[in-house]
């Protein structure tokens, strides 16, 4: 029990909500009768293809924005961000802010539309749509993260010896670690809720038994769609948060 004081709250009251959402779901599911259309989209076979194609598509989109977000990051917003501190550039920041926040604004399925008439449908549009919608939030996060850091702390720095890059490495992005991971966290939370209009383009995830169990008025398959996407979210915000409480430097969460 000293143990769990000792962690933060969410970090072990969420496992704690899957189990029991999960041990729910479970009970309903081998308690309730289905139709001859939900037990074909319910049958464990066809869920677990269907659950198994939503964690591809989610974990393809979160591969590709790792490894893009990483090159953004790099070679944009950490300079970026640097570059937003100083006082001379304190006039662009509210722009380059808002035009991410305009850019998270924008609806994901508006936008997979739009991917669609230039790429067409299928799984690679779908991941395309998901990596520009999730990497804003990282690109923001990095640029706020940064630019949060102390000015007396980086001056301090500066007062001892280090170079401006050392400063950099050393100093202000270990101070901006919590908020760029928290970017990340967002965004992989973003990807597995909206992965699922990716079924409005043909490509197949749980967003198939939500749009199935409306267009036929069947609630259980609605439901079911609902509850698994929940539960998906609910493990990989877990996963990301214990990751953030790993990699962020102690003393500085």
């Amino acid at each position: 029990m000293n143990r769990l004081r000792r962690l933060p709250m969410d970090v072990w009251f969420e496992p704690l909500l899957i189990v029991v959402f999960g041990t729910g779901y479970i009970l309903w599911y081998r308690s309730t009768t289905l139709t001859p259309t939900e037990e074909a989209s319910l049958g464990w076979s066809n869920l677990r293809t269907t659950i198994l194609d939503h964690i591809t598509l989610t974990l393809t989109a979160t591969v590709i924005v790792v490894l893009t977000a990483t090159v953004i990051v790099v070679l944009i917003a950490i300079p970026l961000g640097i570059v937003l501190t100083r006082e001379k550039a304190r006039p662009v920041k509210p722009v380059v802010v808002n035009f991410a926040n305009v850019g998270q604004a924008a609806p994901a399925v508006g936008l997979i539309v739009l991917l669609t008439m230039w790429l067409g449908t299928g799984f690679r549009t779908a991941v395309v749509g998901l990596v520009v919608y999730a990497i804003l939030p990282i690109l923001q996060n990095t640029i706020v993260g940064i630019d949060q850091v102390d000015r007396r702390t980086i001056e301090a720095a500066r007062g001892i010896g280090f170079s401006g890059l050392r400063t950099l490495v050393q100093v202000e992005l270990p101070l901006a670690v919590p908020v760029i991971l928290n970017g990340v966290r967002t965004a992989l939370v973003i990807l597995v809720g909206t992965a699922t209009l990716s079924t409005f383009i043909g490509a197949t995830s749980l967003g198939t038994l939500i749009t199935t169990g409306v267009t036929l008025f069947l609630p259980k398959l609605l439901i079911s769609g609902a509850i698994l996407v929940g539960l998906l979210a609910l493990i990989i915000d877990w996963l990301g948060r214990l990751v953030e409480l790993v990699a962020t430097p102690r003393g500085v969460a």
